[in-house]
């Protein structure tokens, strides 16, 4: 684990103005991965020892956090965060808390998988953000309660060591092991607030349920499927396409620049493993007057395989699901989606079902993860 960059110490006290504007940032090398702690996965913060100021549920709301100077309540500041009480020492000979004590949330990964990265966002927390952090991870089966997660039977391993935090800062840390966690136990020392909680990594599901369920959706980011890369992201990330859900606005989905060129725009995506695929959704829910113009779907096999076709390229209709049965399976690791020229999609859902390799693969890795 390292700390890339640290920032340590108080951001000045609000002044007026765009409260963002001192607000210290870096670019991170691991938000290309999904937000496993984003509740459009189904993730979130199911138990806290402490949300005296703030509420917990706060950590995994979408989009950041909000300021607002005047707004006060019968507890004092309201902070769009998860915030404690100030803790106290046993008495008046000792009035500091100890090295030990600190507050804790439990959160529920919205999706398994690896991690790659932890952002603590503390964002308008200037003078009453923890002086440091540290994030341990489970591997849970089930849908375990807090009292069963903080059993003496769980084994819980660091993530992110104690480390000093700044205020009003986004706060990011590498990680480095290669295990699959279902729960994070995310602490801060000895008291203070936290914004926002972001854990960026890859989604390893879970393939006995795979196995279950038969033909599921096999670019789904909740089902182990990534958005590698993209011709342009200007308005919004190509993993949109793969969200759980339809989209319920504009902006959640994928809308490119507009071109002045003769070319077009494309999203290339890894399935969750070799797999065969039988039918298509390309879905343009809220894209009224940007939505592409026409799609085409390509399929290959393995890293270094030739791109088929399996969707010649079709007219799209704005606003609208479409829905196509492939004439026969097309059995690949990675898909692409084409557009023209430009615009945007909401959705791609590849139908379908893993191949007995791919099965095989799937199974090695989640054992070889500690799933």
């Amino acid at each position: 684990m390292t700390a890339i960059p640290s920032f340590t110490g108080d951001a000045n006290p609000y002044g007026g103005g765009d409260p963002y504007a001192d607000y210290r940032t870096a670019d991170f090398p691991f938000t290309q991965y999904a937000n496993l702690a984003a509740r459009t996965l189904g993730a979130g913060v199911i138990a806290a020892n402490d949300e005296f100021f703030a509420q917990r549920e706060n950590l995994l709301m979408p989009g950041r956090a909000e300021f607002d100077p005047e707004h006060f309540g019968h507890k004092g500041k309201i902070m769009d965060g998860w915030e404690t009480r100030r803790r106290r020492g046993a008495s008046a000979e000792h009035p500091w808390p100890t090295a030990e004590d600190h507050d804790w949330a439990l959160v529920r990964l919205g999706a398994p998988g690896v991690i790659r990265g932890i952002v603590v966002d503390t964002a308008h927390f200037r003078g009453n953000y923890p002086q440091a952090v540290s994030v341990e991870g489970a591997s849970v089966a089930g849908s375990p309660s807090p009292e069963e997660l903080l059993g003496d039977d769980v084994k819980w391993t660091t993530l992110v060591p104690r480390t000093p935090v700044g205020g009003h800062a986004a706060n990011g840390f590498s990680v480095s092991l290669e295990q699959r966690f279902t729960h994070l136990r995310v602490n801060q020392h000895p008291d203070g607030g936290i914004a926002r909680l972001r854990v960026y990594g890859e989604v390893v599901p879970d393939p006995a349920w795979l196995e279950i369920l038969g033909t599921f959706d096999v670019v789904a980011l909740e089902n182990g499927g990534q958005a590698e890369d993209a011709s342009n992201l200007f308005y919004s990330p190509a993993s949109n396409t793969i969200q759980p859900g339809r989209s319920r606005k504009m902006d959640d989905g994928w809308e490119t620049r507009r071109r002045r060129d003769q070319g077009n725009d494309w999203i290339r995506y890894r399935l969750v493993a070799q797999s065969q695929i039988r039918a298509i959704e390309i879905d343009t829910a809220y894209l009224k007057g940007n939505s592409a113009g026409w799609a085409s779907v390509s399929v290959r096999d393995g890293e270094d395989g030739d791109w088929q076709e399996i969707l010649p390229c079709t007219r799209l209709q704005p606003d609208t699901n479409h829905r196509f049965v492939l004439p026969t399976p097309a059995v690949g690791t990675h898909a692409r989606v084409d557009i023209f020229p430009d615009g945007g999609i909401s959705r791609l859902r590849l139908f379908g079902s893993l191949t007995e390799g791919g099965a095989t693969t799937l199974s090695a890795r989640h054992q070889e993860l500690g799933g």
